[in-house]
């Protein structure tokens, strides 16, 4: 199988593309970074951050022209994303936590939904989770135990979810069922469901160790109804509904890791800089210029991935034919966060490991996303299946 990757798909930031980048940047320095800490901290959710992104017009950048939004592609999107996450991982999470609904609903959704859900969405109105995850079935998605039943009207829904991001806030959830068990994956089907229907129980949420302002909980559905013009989709299609955003999703999750590393870094260097042991700045020491020379190279590289990945998909590329080099990019960005943000709170020696500095909320973050959205061995499995077919 040849992988169709569009032939223009390569990329150049726009001047428009820089200006969102600076812009975010600024604003980020300016109105975000200094109440990163405490938002960690503190676990509650960023009510604060979301109005001041809905100010900047922030959460309608992928939204299409029609309904309000800027209809800017996933370049630009991973731009914001980075930036965002450069100094505080919960406030892009804002924006993750927007867009990833919003793709499934503009993929599967009637026009009946779309025009129903994404203005208010964009609007800051009402706020989604999705719930895909259970307690047994997690990258082995066709293993869902969730049943939806077919009733009068609509669907009967009964089971259980956890790691449901946004949960405790959330008026909506995209969630997936099986209408047909004995079809597998095939007979996935995937839903809209109303926090507030009889029979949805949200646990308290999870306490983790990144991403702590945005809730995560368990959920479940004991019998709850939802009616036929709330089902995403045709019946059976819940598991490429998912594959698809899911797919689209995973650029944002490079981005962050990027923004993750990058902020890292920034850190290290100021730190380094002022930093004096014996006599001089440590920043002097070939030792720790190496590892700076390390980190920068490994950021770029990831950097460079990604934006092509986002670049493939901005000219058209079906999320089928970008799966594996936007699975190279999410693997390789996230696992460079990993190994980023340890060595540089090395840098920082003992106060690296204290909550005064952020170098260790940094890396604590960076390992979330090795396993959000598709964790880093089933993308390498998306890979090579890509590369052996």
């Amino acid at each position: 199988m040849t992988t169709q990757i569009h032939p223009t798909a390569q990329y150049c930031l726009t001047e428009d593309q820089v200006r969102i980048q600076l812009a975010t940047r600024e604003l980020a320095r300016d109105k975000v970074a200094s109440g990163a800490r405490e938002r960690d901290q503190r676990k509650q959710y960023p009510h604060d951050m979301l109005e001041l992104l809905l100010a900047q017009d922030a959460l309608g950048l992928p939204f299409p022209v029609d309904l309000g939004g800027s209809g800017e592609g996933m370049l630009t999107c991973c731009l914001v994303i980075e930036e965002l996450t450069r100094v505080c991982y919960n406030t892009s999470y804002l924006l993750v936590m927007t867009w990833q609904p919003f793709y499934a609903i503009s993929y599967a959704g009637t026009p009946e939904q779309k025009e129903r859900f994404l203005p208010p969405l964009l609007r800051g109105e009402c706020k989604f989770s999705t719930a895909n995850t259970e307690p047994e079935a997690g990258s082995d998605m066709a293993s869902l135990k969730t049943r939806a039943e077919r009733v009068p009207g609509g669907y009967r829904i009964t089971g259980n979810k956890v790691f449901a991001s946004n949960a405790a806030v959330a008026d909506y959830f995209v969630t997936f069922a099986k209408t047909d068990p004995a079809a597998g994956g095939k007979g996935i089907t995937a839903f809209i469901v109303d926090a507030k229907a009889d029979g949805v129980q949200i646990a308290n949420p999870e306490d983790k160790i990144g991403g702590r302002a945005i809730p995560s909980c368990a959920v479940s559905f004991d019998d709850v109804f939802v009616p036929d013009d709330n089902r995403l989709g045709a019946e059976g299609e819940g598991f490429i509904i998912a594959a698809t955003c899911f797919t689209k999703v995973r650029p944002l999750v490079g981005a962050r890791a990027i923004g993750l590393a990058q902020g890292a870094l920034d850190n290290a260097v100021d730190y380094a800089t002022n930093r004096v042991a014996f006599g001089k700045t440590i920043s002097d020491y070939q030792g720790l210029q190496w590892m700076f020379a390390d980190m920068r190279i490994q950021i770029e590289a990831a950097r460079q991935l990604l934006y092509r990945s986002a670049a493939v998909l901005d000219a058209g590329t079906s999320t089928k034919d970008a799966a594996p080099l936007i699975g190279m990019a999410k693997t390789f960005a996230t696992d460079m966060a990993m190994q980023v943000t340890v060595d540089a709170l090395q840098v920082l020696g003992g106060y690296g490991c204290t909550t005064d500095y952020p170098m260790e909320r940094f890396m604590r973050e960076a390992k979330g996303l090795q396993i959000v959205e598709g964790t880093n061995q089933i993308q390498r499995n998306i890979i090579a299946r890509s590369l052996l077919s």
